[in-house]
């Protein structure tokens, strides 16, 4: 292993094995909690699929092997998602089950909270309603 990969988040946090686990407890939540059905609703009965999908994007965005462009080519992530109403709710529901799976599986805080962050910002970025206003 090289010194740049192996300081890339996906070796910091342990490999394809940690995002595994991290996307596996993202859709169990997703799955089991009232505040993730906005976003469960999105997906199909069946999520192996989509499942294994993930995973080989979330291993190669966070510096692991390049699974998923080599299969699938460039992600597009907005335009494969336009498809979806992806407003605040959703936004904050894809987020609190990503949250939580990332504090069960990522034990490294300073790579779980980059992360995060970084997660943070592709899921506000993945928005296409337009914004609500504010309630007074």
């Amino acid at each position: 292993m090289s010194e740049t990969e192996a300081t890339t988040a996906y070796a910091l946090m342990g490999g394809q094995e940690t995002v595994d686990r991290l996307v596996d407890r993202f859709y169990d939540r997703m799955e089991a909690l009232p505040e993730g059905a906005v976003v469960r609703a999105m997906h199909p009965g069946d999520l192996t699929a989509i499942r294994t999908l993930l995973k080989k994007y979330m291993g190669e965005w966070l510096g692991g092997p390049k699974r998923y462009t080599s299969e699938r080519g460039h992600p597009m992530l907005r335009a494969r998602h336009l498809p979806f109403p992806i407003g605040n709710a959703e936004r904050d529901a894809w987020m609190l089950c990503m949250n939580g799976a990332l504090d069960e599986t990522v034990s490294h805080v300073e790579v779980r909270e980059h992360v995060r962050a970084a997660l943070a910002n592709l899921a506000g970025w993945m928005r296409n309603l337009p914004a609500e206003e504010p309630t007074v």
